[in-house]
């Protein structure tokens, strides 16, 4: 029978069992054959082919020996579905054809990289740089006789390797500008594109002002900070009176040892002081520019209740005004107003080189524009290129709607003449006067939300934003987690309803790794909303504690870096008598000079300081 035949058939190897060699023996021949009754595979298939019309499919056996390289399941593929890489990279280059798309590219005149001679696997040749197929055809490697494009790698890495938690705030306000095209059409002046000779040098016995509000600072010395800790009560006291009552301390240059010294840590204390409103301890007021985030889930009964959102904004006026009455009698440098789509900075006359009151405005949009125009705020666009009718329209002088309506007609008229010349008006089809007023505006929405829409309102007109911004509803926002909430005041000096608070310090101790071992390394991190005559202030003290020996790296919150710019200035101030005038506005003597130097930086910012041997040497 099959079955006995079967059984006692000698044991099959591997390769007969898996079908991938010929039959050995008499026994493999009859199971072969399929004419077995008891024969389980070839019934089976058999089985398989009783549709009328079908060949039968042969046995299992003949398709091992019909189809050389067969394998069942295909644990072994045949040989013309085996993947054969071709052994290209040893033919030499002049053996290989060049890429069609290659070819067209040279054709186009594009610079590419050498076609490597050589591949890397089989040829006796160094090996070639393999191409990446996602590049440029033009991103060819740089030849070391080529200087680089950019600065220094020291020069672009941050000043140090701790994380702002405030930049998480700076990061949502840049994701939320839409991408749009670039505006060529900057005020190409010595304020704003600066040369060589109008920077001034990065070492220096002086820090060039910065008026953006710095959210951190990170100062590091081979020498202690202890001094700075755990402050006496009377020390604390007598630091808060000489705040309040701006009484003038002068350090010596050196100290010897600081933690003795009660006059510096007093001093210390003074210069971590700021004025602020509202003042609501559970929820950051600071930033207010994409702050969502952390307000999101903190307590906010003034959200949904009007009477007591209409009593917030009553209190915030009343602290606004008194900041810019202080302000006009010279009695309070500057001062911010936060909002959560905008700060302003206003700034007393003799300040950064201006002879009357100043404030600055980012980022703006074309919405907020158009409703100060409407309030016959008359402002300007420093980084804007301002000609023709672009001045007329972005100085915001106030025309009546008429008058308006004449001068774009006029433009029109102007813009089309050429064609009556040459006496094809007729034949050309002019565009519909929708079309050219969308054209028109497309250049304003093109600049919101980016540094390029700063606006500065000077002198009188000042007074009349003051009125602007406390009827303007849109001020607040309506929904979130700002709600209701008016913006932030801060102040160097007190004012109206205004809570004193002050600046988080605090010293680290760490051992950093140096040639002969391990040694001591100092730091003093001191956060908050740190404002120009703070950051002078503390670089004064650390001056004379650190024996003119320290670094610092300063963080930026960034919708305030642009307030550095420097607009063009009608005369120049005397300083002495700039000098008396703010005398009596609060600030040390040294600091007020400081403050009244013209802006340096323009758009950018103060990034990292290094002092040694009493030299500072900046980065922006």
């Amino acid at each position: 029978m099959a079955w006995m035949t079967r059984a006692n058939a000698p044991p099959r190897t591997r390769r007969e069992r898996l079908g991938d060699g010929p039959a050995r023996g008499p026994h493999r021949a009859r199971a072969m054959s399929g004419s077995g009754a008891g024969s389980r595979g070839g019934g089976a298939r058999t089985r398989g082919n009783l549709l009328p019309g079908c060949p039968p499919r042969p046995p299992p056996g003949v398709m091992d020996l019909s189809v050389p390289g067969y394998s069942p399941s295909f644990k072994r593929p045949p040989e013309t579905l085996r993947l054969r890489r071709k052994r290209g990279r040893s033919l030499g280059a002049a053996e290989r054809p060049e890429p069609a798309t290659r070819r067209a590219a040279r054709a186009a005149g594009l610079p590419l990289r050498p076609f490597p001679a050589a591949g890397r696997g089989g040829g006796g040749g160094p090996a070639g740089a393999r191409r990446n197929p996602f590049a440029r055809l033009d991103n060819r490697p740089r030849a070391a006789s080529e200087p680089p494009e950019g600065p220094p790698r020291g020069q672009q890495e941050a000043p140090g390797r701790f994380l702002d938690s405030n930049q998480e705030n700076d990061l949502l306000w840049e994701e939320k500008v839409p991408e749009r095209t670039a505006i060529t059409e900057l005020h190409q002046t010595p304020h704003v594109s600066f040369s060589e000779s109008d920077i001034p040098p990065s070492e220096s016995t002086e820090l060039p002002v910065d008026w953006s509000i710095k959210t951190r600072l990170l100062f590091t010395s081979s020498q202690p900070f202890t001094w700075a800790d755990h402050l006496k009560a009377q020390e604390e006291a007598q630091g808060i009176i000489q705040h309040c009552r701006a009484t003038e301390v002068t350090l010596p240059q050196s100290i010897q040892d600081p933690k003795l010294s009660t006059e510096l840590r007093c001093a210390f204390q003074r210069s971590l002081i700021y004025w602020l409103h509202p003042a609501l301890s559970w929820l950051p007021l600071f930033p207010r520019i994409g702050a969502d985030r952390k307000m999101a889930g903190k307590t906010t009964p003034w959200s949904n209740d009007e009477t007591l959102q209409h009593v917030l904004m009553s209190d915030w006026s009343v602290s606004f005004t008194s900041l810019y009455n202080l302000l006009k009698t010279k009695l309070c440098p500057y001062f911010y107003v936060c909002t959560y789509q905008f700060t302003i900075l206003f700034r007393a006359a003799g300040l950064a080189g201006d002879d009357v009151i100043t404030a600055l405005i980012s980022p703006t949009t074309r919405g907020i524009r158009e409703a100060m125009k409407n309030e016959g705020i008359e402002f300007s666009l420093p980084l804007i290129k301002e000609n023709g009718p672009e001045k007329r329209k972005a100085s915001g002088t106030g025309l009546r709607h008429g008058e308006e309506q004449a001068i774009s007609d006029e433009d029109e008229e102007e813009s089309f003449s050429w064609l009556e010349e040459m006496g094809v008006q007729d034949k050309i089809k002019k565009p519909d006067v929708l079309s050219i007023k969308l054209r028109k505006e497309i250049h304003e929405v093109q600049m919101d939300h980016r540094p390029e829409s700063v606006v500065l309102v000077k002198g009188m007109n000042t007074f009349t934003l003051l009125n602007f911004l406390i009827n303007c509803k849109s001020l607040i926002a309506t929904s979130g987690p700002q709600a209701g909430l008016p913006p932030t005041l801060l102040s160097p000096v007190a004012f109206r309803g205004a809570t004193m608070q002050m600046l988080k310090a605090r010293s680290v101790n760490v051992k950093t790794q140096a040639l002969s071992g391990y040694r001591n390394q100092f730091s003093l991190e001191i956060t908050g909303p740190i404002m120009p005559h703070s950051l002078h202030s503390v670089t004064m003290l650390l001056q004379s504690s650190q024996n003119g020996s320290f670094s610092a790296g300063l963080y930026t919150h960034e919708p305030t870096a642009v307030f550095n710019i420097c607009p063009p200035k009608d005369n120049v101030l005397d300083k002495e008598a700039v000098h008396e005038e703010l005398a009596n506005c609060g600030l040390h003597p040294k600091t007020l000079d400081h403050l009244c130097r013209t802006p340096v930086l323009g758009k950018l910012s103060l990034r990292h300081v290094e002092m040694s041997d009493y030299i500072y040497n900046w980065r922006s």
